[in-house]
């Protein structure tokens, strides 16, 4: 597992030499200036150009950053140290904030039944557009893996179950795959928080329990169970108050649908 974060962080650090190294050269070669601040801070920037940061591309966003109009945080691909390096070359403060994952709040997939047999573009967006998706759950995964192609840097798969899954050793917390789902069910989530609901439905518990196995059904079991009173059904599912959960671990034992899980 260390290998598997070693390796790309020597690899994005390398390219980042390299693209240094190489803009250095052709800026001197065709005589351009540039600002001294704007080619250091390139050289602590990942270069990747994932454009996560709302900018274009690393050159925009350190053109950005020497305007003040941006803050080294907005670069979610950084390292703390990157950030911190940014933030020296500017003269400002770098205060690190809590880390964050992406997570998908469904845990339907196969669980899910369909109202229709869909055969259009095999897109969640495309999908989307009729009828909602073919999904009974209104607010359940179309499992067609938009999250998984908008992701630059691997972290997502898709489940034997049919639900995109996070491999939070890869996951930079960019948002792409935010922004690709049409369901709104992926969200970024503090990566310390150690319980979450994997659902997102509003809808009764009645209509749940018709339409997937694996929802929230609102029955309040987590409620009675947690001993800190950090669990409340609000619009018919289960919300965590995180201030008051003390990892009692009682809500996850005693949901009958199993919905709510454990960070690993």
């Amino acid at each position: 597992m260390m290998e598997n974060i070693i390796t790309p962080v020597i690899v994005m650090a390398a390219l980042g030499v390299l693209f240094g190294l190489t803009l250095a050269f052709v800026l001197r070669i065709f005589g351009i200036k540039v600002d001294s601040a704007i080619a250091k801070i390139m050289l602590s920037l990942p270069g990747i150009n994932c454009g996560a940061c709302g900018r274009p591309g690393c050159a925009a966003f350190a053109s950005a950053l020497n305007k003040r109009e941006a803050e080294p945080s907005a670069c979610v691909v950084s390292s703390d140290e990157q950030k911190k390096a940014i933030a020296k070359i500017l003269g400002i403060d770098f205060v690190v904030g809590a880390k964050t994952i992406a997570t998908v709040l469904c845990n339907g997939g196969k669980n899910d039944k369909d109202k229709f047999n869909y055969r259009g573009i095999k897109t969640c967006k495309a999908a989307s557009l009729v009828f909602g998706g073919q999904k009974e759950c209104a607010f359940g995964c179309l499992g067609f893996g938009d999250c998984i192609e908008a992701c630059p840097f691997g972290a997502m798969s898709m489940s034997d179950q049919g639900v995109p899954e996070i491999d939070r050793t890869k996951c930079t917390s960019c948002g792409k795959c935010v922004k690709a789902c049409p369901k709104k069910i992926i969200v970024l989530m503090a990566a310390d928080r150690p319980y979450y609901v994997k659902c997102s439905s509003k809808d009764t518990g009645r209509v749940v329990s018709k339409v997937c196995k694996s929802g929230c059904i609102a029955c309040a079991k987590c409620v009675k169970a947690c001993p800190n009173g950090a669990i409340k059904i609000t619009e018919n599912l289960s919300r965590i108050d995180y201030d008051l959960c003390k990892d009692a671990g009682k809500c996850m034992e005693a949901c009958p649908t199993k919905v709510i899980f454990k960070r690993s």
